[in-house]
């Protein structure tokens, strides 16, 4: 019997985490062979950068790694299809992660495990290492805590970005405004449906919506009815917790109710962040004229491809690499993070994330059915995200942008 495709990649990488003993090292950028260096490097001469950051603290970023380092901060609480599976089985992601880091936009970052889930102990431990870090990649933390944390890390004075929300809401973004133009219909005329209410699809919401900005440019969509599992989230529902109470405010207008399947039903665009296998190509057929799927439930989606077309679909995206459009928050997190870096921001704001949206999207030329978001695997996207992340933290410092 053939081995399937997914066992394959299973065996292939136990194989290459047991060889290699992980995925990431530290090197010295300093190569020690005698006194006059030891000397520079550690005592007595790295004096002198130890004073001129206590009495200028800022000089930091020029003298030590801090300017271009990311903590990858996880509890191991919702781990990509895995779910809560805990800080210690957490490592290999959070070790890909920090690859991809540097890689992508050469920033040093380091998986930092916490064995705890308690909100307070992670926002006081994070508030402790933050000093040796120039930014906060807060990862794979579950809802509804991952939002009151983000929050409440906003005042450290560098970036902190729950990569979970919003680097699915960019990368989301970026790839439905291009299949809007594919399937000729105008982004704010558009009906939208997401399925899934936990990080990811509120902050999708938000966005969307444009519910977390005042920037002139941003782009907001027509109606946006969220659904979790028990159905349509609506005004009527008594077991709503703060966040998505919160989100009435911005989507389901017409205060709809029923199920996601009654939601879908004549909607524009279906968002999954869910779980696979939810639905078919019926459904896919009860929508509007040249439907837009993004089923990018993580390995399988919502929908397979082959059944979204064979139902109507005009465009389908999904979350996997052996798909065309695959929707990967590679494209957002490196390249939102050399920016803010090298504009030394102090906070990612949503002017900065739009900014990424529209750099993203720009990026593919002429976009097709097939061909709505740039590879992930595209290193030149990184550098170009950096260089509109920084140009929207100047404009927000010259308070020319709302953020």
């Amino acid at each position: 019997m053939t081995k399937s495709k997914s066992t394959d990649v299973e065996e292939r990488s136990m194989e290459l985490h047991r060889r290699l003993h992980g995925k990431i090292t530290m090197e010295s950028k300093v190569h020690v062979a005698d006194n006059d260096m030891f000397s520079l490097v550690y005592s007595p001469g790295v004096a002198a950068p130890c004073m001129a950051i206590n009495a200028e603290p800022k000089l930091a970023h020029d003298l030590t790694m801090k300017g271009n380092t990311v903590a990858v901060v996880t509890d191991g609480t919702a781990v990509l299809g895995l779910g809560d599976i805990g800080p210690l089985a957490a490592l290999p992601v959070m070790e890909g992660k920090a690859m991809l880091f540097k890689q992508f936009a050469g920033i040093d970052a380091f998986p930092i495990c916490l064995d705890t889930t308690d909100e307070d102990a992670i926002v006081e431990t994070v508030r402790r290492i933050a000093p040796g870090f120039g930014g906060i990649n807060l990862e794979d933390i579950s809802a509804p805590r991952c939002f009151a944390i983000e929050r409440r890390l906003q005042d450290l004075g560098i970036p902190v970005f729950h990569d979970d929300q919003h680097g699915t809401a960019i990368v989301v973004l970026a790839a439905l405004m291009n299949a809007c133009v594919v399937v000729g219909k105008p982004l704010g005329a558009v009906r939208i449906t997401i399925n899934g209410a936990g990080a990811a699809g509120l902050a999708i919401a938000s966005m969307l919506r444009c519910a977390n900005s005042a920037a002139a440019h941003c782009l907001t969509v027509g109606e946006v009815v969220v659904c979790d599992s028990k159905g349509i989230i609506n005004s009527g529902r008594k077991d709503l917790n703060e966040e998505k109470r919160a989100m009435l405010k911005y989507t389901n207008p017409l205060d709809r109710s029923g199920t996601l399947r009654d939601a879908l039903r004549d909607s524009d665009v279906f968002i999954g962040v869910s779980r696979g296998n939810l639905l078919n190509k019926a459904d896919v057929h009860s929508m509007a004229r040249d439907p837009i799927i993004f089923a990018l439930a993580n390995p399988t989606p919502e929908i397979e491809p082959h059944e979204a077309l064979a139902g109507g679909a005009a465009v389908v995206a999904t979350g996997r690499s052996d798909h065309p459009n695959q929707v990967n928050n590679v494209l957002v997190f490196p390249g939102l993070f050399r920016g803010a870096l090298d504009a030394r921001a102090k906070r990612i704001t949503a002017h900065m994330q739009m900014s990424a949206a529209f750099a993203i999207a720009a990026c593919v030329k002429q976009p097709a059915a097939e061909h709505i978001i740039p590879s992930a695997l595209d290193k030149d996207i990184a550098y170009k995200v950096a260089e509109a992340v920084s140009k929207a933290w100047r404009e927000v410092v010259s308070e020319t942008i709302p953020t």
